[in-house]
């Protein structure tokens, strides 16, 4: 499955349990006249962001296949998330982002920080 069809599954499944998710485009784009542009948003910021249903807790999370790494500036950006007291993680399945919503912590190697 590629990322973006990862993203839709997590997003479709964490909304239909409550919670409020939103994806973020990022990334470089030109203007018609051959200008770089990027978007509004931080360096690294992740892919999915929003409130946990039950306390409206902020979670930030970056979505990766099985063989994806995540960035250093993605790395930063979600410590520097979870450093001010959202809930943040790398997670590879829909199941992965359930449990880390639900205040599991993600054991293997690949999800830290």
């Amino acid at each position: 499955m590629t990322e973006a069809g990862l993203m839709r599954e997590i997003m479709i499944a964490l909304s239909a349990d409550g919670h409020a998710v939103f994806r973020a485009n990022v990334g470089l784009f030109f203007t018609k006249d051959g200008r770089p542009a990027r978007t509004g948003l931080p360096v690294g910021f992740s892919d999915l962001f929003g409130f946990r249903r039950d306390d409206a807790r902020a979670f930030f999370l970056e979505v990766k296949t099985a063989t994806g790494r995540a960035t250093l500036d993605q790395r930063r950006f979600l410590l520097a998330m979870q450093n001010r007291g959202a809930i943040t993680g790398i997670v590879r399945s829909v199941d992965e982002a359930r449990s880390l919503l639900a205040g599991h912590v993600l054991r293997n190697s690949h999800h830290r920080l």
